[in-house]
């Protein structure tokens, strides 16, 4: 999933290479820290916050199928 998550916001940003996911995890949630370079946060969070809604809907519903939930968050 960290790797999914990885190679879709590569994808869309302009500094590819600054992306950074960390993964926390608890008994039941796995949370997903997502830092890339200052001008590609815009992107990562999309117009009206529609982009990073969206990989959260798909990383909440992969994790759904292993029985876990999945929190992702852009942080500065």
């Amino acid at each position: 999933m960290k790797s999914w998550l990885l190679q879709s916001v590569r994808m869309m940003v302009d500094h590819p290479e600054d992306v950074r996911c960390a993964r926390l995890r608890g008994d039941k949630t796995i949370i997903y820290e997502l830092r890339g370079h200052n001008r590609d946060t815009g992107k990562m969070i999309g117009k009206d916050g529609k982009t990073i809604s969206a990989l959260r809907t798909l990383v909440g519903a992969m994790a759904a199928r292993q029985g876990r939930k999945a929190v992702v968050e852009v942080v500065d």
